[in-house]
Protein backbone atom coordinates (compact mmCIF):
# COMPACT_ATOMS: atom_id res chain seq x y z
CA UNK A 1 0.00 0.00 0.00
CA UNK A 2 1.56 3.04 -1.39
CA UNK A 3 2.07 6.26 1.01
CA UNK A 4 -0.66 8.30 -1.24
CA UNK A 5 -3.24 5.86 -0.81
CA UNK A 6 -3.46 5.47 2.24
CA UNK A 7 -3.34 8.85 3.14
CA UNK A 8 -6.51 9.22 0.91
CA UNK A 9 -7.92 6.32 2.95
CA UNK A 10 -7.30 8.12 6.36
CA UNK A 11 -8.65 11.30 4.88
CA UNK A 12 -11.88 9.54 3.38
CA UNK A 13 -12.55 7.53 6.94
CA UNK A 14 -11.89 10.89 8.69
CA UNK A 15 -14.51 13.19 6.68
CA UNK A 16 -16.72 9.92 6.87
CA UNK A 17 -16.64 10.34 10.93
CA UNK A 18 -17.17 13.84 10.38
CA UNK A 19 -20.24 13.88 8.24
CA UNK A 20 -21.88 11.21 10.40
CA UNK A 21 -21.25 13.23 13.41
CA UNK A 22 -23.52 15.66 12.55
CA UNK A 23 -26.66 13.02 12.72
CA UNK A 24 -27.73 14.18 15.58
CA UNK A 25 -27.85 17.97 14.80
CA UNK A 26 -30.15 16.79 12.09
CA UNK A 27 -32.21 14.54 14.46
CA UNK A 28 -32.88 16.93 16.81
CA UNK A 29 -32.73 20.48 14.43
CA UNK A 30 -35.69 18.79 11.98
CA UNK A 31 -39.15 18.96 14.34
CA UNK A 32 -40.35 16.46 12.01
CA UNK A 33 -41.66 13.08 13.35
CA UNK A 34 -38.78 10.25 14.04
CA UNK A 35 -40.69 8.09 11.61
CA UNK A 36 -41.57 11.08 9.33
CA UNK A 37 -37.33 11.45 9.24
CA UNK A 38 -36.55 7.95 8.96
CA UNK A 39 -38.99 8.02 5.97
CA UNK A 40 -37.19 10.82 3.77
CA UNK A 41 -33.58 10.14 4.87
CA UNK A 42 -34.13 6.41 3.83
CA UNK A 43 -35.92 7.92 0.36
CA UNK A 44 -32.90 9.99 -0.38
CA UNK A 45 -29.85 7.64 1.13
CA UNK A 46 -31.12 4.58 -1.14
CA UNK A 47 -31.55 7.02 -4.31
CA UNK A 48 -27.93 8.00 -4.07
CA UNK A 49 -26.38 4.82 -3.05
CA UNK A 50 -28.06 3.14 -5.96
CA UNK A 51 -26.97 6.11 -8.00
CA UNK A 52 -23.23 5.66 -7.21
CA UNK A 53 -23.80 1.38 -7.36
CA UNK A 54 -24.93 2.29 -11.40
CA UNK A 55 -22.23 4.40 -11.72
CA UNK A 56 -19.84 2.43 -10.81
CA UNK A 57 -21.19 -0.51 -13.14
CA UNK A 58 -21.82 -2.87 -9.87
CA UNK A 59 -25.70 -3.86 -10.10
CA UNK A 60 -25.54 -6.85 -10.74
CA UNK A 61 -23.09 -7.81 -8.04
CA UNK A 62 -24.36 -5.66 -5.57
CA UNK A 63 -28.21 -6.76 -6.11
CA UNK A 64 -28.02 -9.70 -7.47
CA UNK A 65 -25.26 -11.71 -5.30
CA UNK A 66 -26.66 -10.32 -2.46
CA UNK A 67 -27.33 -13.84 -1.30
CA UNK A 68 -29.43 -14.71 2.43
CA UNK A 69 -26.37 -13.21 4.08
CA UNK A 70 -26.91 -9.69 2.05
CA UNK A 71 -30.61 -9.84 3.41
CA UNK A 72 -29.45 -10.33 6.87
CA UNK A 73 -27.39 -7.55 6.83
CA UNK A 74 -29.95 -5.00 5.08
CA UNK A 75 -32.31 -6.36 7.81
CA UNK A 76 -30.09 -5.63 10.83
CA UNK A 77 -29.15 -2.37 9.48
CA UNK A 78 -32.87 -1.74 8.95
CA UNK A 79 -33.34 -2.42 12.68
CA UNK A 80 -30.28 -0.36 13.63
CA UNK A 81 -31.67 2.25 11.54
CA UNK A 82 -35.04 2.47 13.12
CA UNK A 83 -33.46 2.62 16.17
CA UNK A 84 -31.30 5.21 15.13
CA UNK A 85 -33.51 8.64 15.10
CA UNK A 86 -35.66 7.83 17.70
CA UNK A 87 -32.51 7.43 20.18
CA UNK A 88 -31.35 11.10 19.39
CA UNK A 89 -34.73 12.04 19.51
CA UNK A 90 -35.41 10.84 23.59
CA UNK A 91 -31.47 11.49 24.86
CA UNK A 92 -28.16 13.76 24.24
CA UNK A 93 -26.24 13.41 21.28
CA UNK A 94 -23.18 12.48 23.54
CA UNK A 95 -24.24 9.80 25.33
CA UNK A 96 -25.99 8.11 21.53
CA UNK A 97 -22.44 8.94 20.23
CA UNK A 98 -20.53 7.22 23.11
CA UNK A 99 -22.78 4.27 23.48
CA UNK A 100 -22.12 3.85 19.47
CA UNK A 101 -18.53 4.38 20.26
CA UNK A 102 -18.39 0.92 21.64
CA UNK A 103 -19.04 -0.87 18.54
CA UNK A 104 -15.66 -2.37 17.57
CA UNK A 105 -15.44 -3.97 20.56
CA UNK A 106 -19.04 -4.98 20.83
CA UNK A 107 -18.48 -6.44 17.13
CA UNK A 108 -14.93 -8.82 18.31
CA UNK A 109 -16.85 -9.73 21.37
CA UNK A 110 -19.96 -10.85 18.84
CA UNK A 111 -17.42 -12.57 16.42
CA UNK A 112 -15.69 -14.44 19.45
CA UNK A 113 -18.81 -16.17 20.11
CA UNK A 114 -19.89 -16.47 16.76
CA UNK A 115 -17.01 -16.76 14.72
CA UNK A 116 -14.89 -18.02 17.71
CA UNK A 117 -12.30 -15.60 16.68
CA UNK A 118 -9.53 -15.09 19.02
CA UNK A 119 -9.55 -11.80 21.00
CA UNK A 120 -6.41 -10.68 22.46
CA UNK A 121 -6.23 -9.78 25.99
CA UNK A 122 -6.29 -5.50 25.58
CA UNK A 123 -9.26 -6.33 24.00
CA UNK A 124 -11.14 -8.03 26.65
CA UNK A 125 -9.89 -5.24 28.81
CA UNK A 126 -11.13 -2.89 26.45
CA UNK A 127 -14.88 -4.56 26.32
CA UNK A 128 -14.87 -4.66 29.98
CA UNK A 129 -14.00 -0.76 29.88
CA UNK A 130 -16.10 0.53 27.28
CA UNK A 131 -19.40 -1.59 28.65
CA UNK A 132 -18.36 0.21 32.24
CA UNK A 133 -18.66 3.41 30.93
CA UNK A 134 -22.06 2.42 29.05
CA UNK A 135 -23.29 1.52 32.38
CA UNK A 136 -21.78 4.79 34.09
CA UNK A 137 -23.99 6.96 31.27
CA UNK A 138 -27.24 4.47 31.40
CA UNK A 139 -27.53 4.39 34.86
CA UNK A 140 -27.00 8.57 34.93
CA UNK A 141 -30.38 8.49 33.04
CA UNK A 142 -32.55 6.24 35.07
CA UNK A 143 -35.41 8.11 36.29
CA UNK A 144 -35.50 10.86 33.16
CA UNK A 145 -36.38 10.26 29.05
CA UNK A 146 -33.29 10.09 28.33
CA UNK A 147 -32.96 6.25 29.33
CA UNK A 148 -34.79 5.20 26.70
CA UNK A 149 -32.86 7.27 24.11
CA UNK A 150 -30.15 4.94 25.52
CA UNK A 151 -31.25 1.76 25.03
CA UNK A 152 -32.49 2.20 21.64
CA UNK A 153 -28.64 3.52 21.02
CA UNK A 154 -28.05 0.28 22.53
CA UNK A 155 -30.15 -1.71 20.66
CA UNK A 156 -28.23 -0.08 17.41
CA UNK A 157 -25.11 -0.51 18.24
CA UNK A 158 -25.64 -4.20 18.99
CA UNK A 159 -27.51 -4.33 15.81
CA UNK A 160 -25.12 -2.32 13.92
CA UNK A 161 -22.14 -4.74 15.45
CA UNK A 162 -24.18 -7.61 14.62
CA UNK A 163 -24.41 -6.70 10.90
CA UNK A 164 -20.15 -6.63 10.97
CA UNK A 165 -19.92 -10.08 12.01
CA UNK A 166 -22.16 -10.91 9.13
CA UNK A 167 -19.42 -9.37 7.03
CA UNK A 168 -16.80 -11.28 9.03
CA UNK A 169 -18.54 -14.43 8.56
CA UNK A 170 -19.03 -14.01 4.76
CA UNK A 171 -16.55 -11.30 3.14
CA UNK A 172 -17.83 -11.81 -0.16
CA UNK A 173 -21.44 -10.30 0.60
CA UNK A 174 -21.79 -6.91 -1.02
CA UNK A 175 -21.93 -3.53 0.83
CA UNK A 176 -23.92 -0.89 -0.86
CA UNK A 177 -26.84 -3.08 -2.54
CA UNK A 178 -27.66 -4.40 1.45
CA UNK A 179 -27.65 -0.52 2.40
CA UNK A 180 -29.97 0.58 -0.34
CA UNK A 181 -32.16 -2.05 0.89
CA UNK A 182 -31.83 -1.40 4.70
CA UNK A 183 -32.93 1.96 3.55
CA UNK A 184 -36.00 0.42 1.69
CA UNK A 185 -37.23 -1.97 4.47
CA UNK A 186 -38.25 0.67 6.44
CA UNK A 187 -39.98 2.63 3.87
CA UNK A 188 -43.64 0.77 4.65
CA UNK A 189 -43.49 1.13 8.17
CA UNK A 190 -42.28 4.64 8.37
CA UNK A 191 -45.08 6.00 5.72
CA UNK A 192 -47.83 3.81 8.06
CA UNK A 193 -46.43 4.83 11.54
CA UNK A 194 -45.75 8.46 10.31
CA UNK A 195 -47.07 10.95 8.19
CA UNK A 196 -43.88 12.10 6.04
CA UNK A 197 -46.55 13.81 3.58
CA UNK A 198 -47.73 16.09 5.95
CA UNK A 199 -44.91 17.64 6.69
CA UNK A 200 -43.73 21.11 5.93
CA UNK A 201 -41.74 21.35 2.30
CA UNK A 202 -38.35 23.26 4.66
CA UNK A 203 -38.39 20.23 6.93
CA UNK A 204 -38.73 17.84 3.60
CA UNK A 205 -35.84 19.45 2.06
CA UNK A 206 -33.65 19.32 5.44
CA UNK A 207 -34.37 15.58 5.61
CA UNK A 208 -33.55 15.20 1.94
CA UNK A 209 -29.87 16.43 2.78
CA UNK A 210 -30.02 14.48 6.18
CA UNK A 211 -30.58 11.29 3.68
CA UNK A 212 -27.94 12.49 1.27
CA UNK A 213 -25.23 13.03 3.74
CA UNK A 214 -25.73 9.81 5.29
CA UNK A 215 -25.22 8.21 1.84
CA UNK A 216 -21.96 10.43 0.81
CA UNK A 217 -20.67 9.29 4.21
CA UNK A 218 -21.36 5.56 3.67
CA UNK A 219 -19.54 6.09 -0.16
CA UNK A 220 -16.83 7.84 1.41
CA UNK A 221 -16.44 5.19 4.25
CA UNK A 222 -16.90 2.33 1.87
CA UNK A 223 -13.95 4.08 -0.19
CA UNK A 224 -11.70 4.44 2.78
CA UNK A 225 -11.62 0.85 4.43
CA UNK A 226 -10.50 0.13 1.12
CA UNK A 227 -7.42 2.11 1.15
CA UNK A 228 -6.58 1.47 4.83
CA UNK A 229 -6.00 -1.37 7.31
CA UNK A 230 -9.20 -2.93 9.21
CA UNK A 231 -7.74 -1.89 12.87
CA UNK A 232 -6.63 1.42 11.78
CA UNK A 233 -9.97 2.33 9.59
CA UNK A 234 -12.08 1.31 12.75
CA UNK A 235 -9.58 3.31 15.35
CA UNK A 236 -10.42 6.32 13.12
CA UNK A 237 -14.48 5.79 12.84
CA UNK A 238 -14.28 6.31 16.50
CA UNK A 239 -13.50 10.07 15.74
CA UNK A 240 -17.59 10.58 15.32
CA UNK A 241 -18.27 10.65 19.23
CA UNK A 242 -15.90 13.27 19.87
CA UNK A 243 -16.60 15.45 16.48
CA UNK A 244 -20.37 14.62 17.88
CA UNK A 245 -20.41 15.86 21.06
CA UNK A 246 -18.65 18.97 19.44
CA UNK A 247 -20.54 19.74 17.34
CA UNK A 248 -23.67 19.67 19.29
CA UNK A 249 -22.09 21.33 22.08
CA UNK A 250 -21.14 24.13 19.63
CA UNK A 251 -24.40 24.37 17.66
CA UNK A 252 -27.19 22.91 19.78
CA UNK A 253 -25.25 24.54 23.35
CA UNK A 254 -26.07 20.77 24.29
CA UNK A 255 -23.16 20.16 27.62
CA UNK A 256 -22.75 16.33 28.65
CA UNK A 257 -23.78 15.01 32.05
CA UNK A 258 -21.23 14.37 34.78
CA UNK A 259 -21.94 11.35 34.24
CA UNK A 260 -21.75 11.29 30.31
CA UNK A 261 -18.03 12.72 31.00
CA UNK A 262 -17.16 10.12 33.44
CA UNK A 263 -18.94 7.08 31.38
CA UNK A 264 -18.25 8.52 27.79
CA UNK A 265 -14.05 8.77 28.83
CA UNK A 266 -13.90 5.26 30.32
CA UNK A 267 -15.60 3.89 26.89
CA UNK A 268 -12.88 6.14 24.45
CA UNK A 269 -9.87 4.95 26.48
CA UNK A 270 -11.11 1.32 26.02
CA UNK A 271 -11.82 1.69 22.46
CA UNK A 272 -8.93 3.63 21.25
CA UNK A 273 -6.72 1.63 23.44
CA UNK A 274 -7.64 -1.81 22.59
CA UNK A 275 -7.72 -0.70 18.75
CA UNK A 276 -3.76 0.73 18.94
CA UNK A 277 -2.59 -2.15 20.62
CA UNK A 278 -5.57 -4.64 18.22
CA UNK A 279 -3.77 -2.93 15.03
CA UNK A 280 -0.11 -2.51 15.64
CA UNK A 281 0.13 0.71 14.65
CA UNK A 282 2.85 2.49 14.63
CA UNK A 283 3.10 6.89 14.56
CA UNK A 284 6.29 7.70 11.87
CA UNK A 285 8.28 10.71 12.50
CA UNK A 286 9.81 12.14 9.79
Amino acid sequence: MSDSTRFQGVALVVFSALVFSSAGLFAKGIKADAWDIIFWRGVFAAMLTTTFIVAQGKIHSEFAQMGWSGWLAAALGASGSAAFIPAFKLSTVANVSLIYAIAPLLTGLLAWLWLRERMQRMVVIGCALAFSGVLIIVGGSLGTINLKGDLLALWMTVAMSLMMVVYRRFPKTPAAGPAVFSSVLLLPPAFFLGDPFANEMHDIVLMAVFGLVFALASVTLLEGVKRVPGGEAALLSTLEAPFAIVLAWIILVELPALTTAIGGAIIMIGVVGSQLIASKLTIQTP
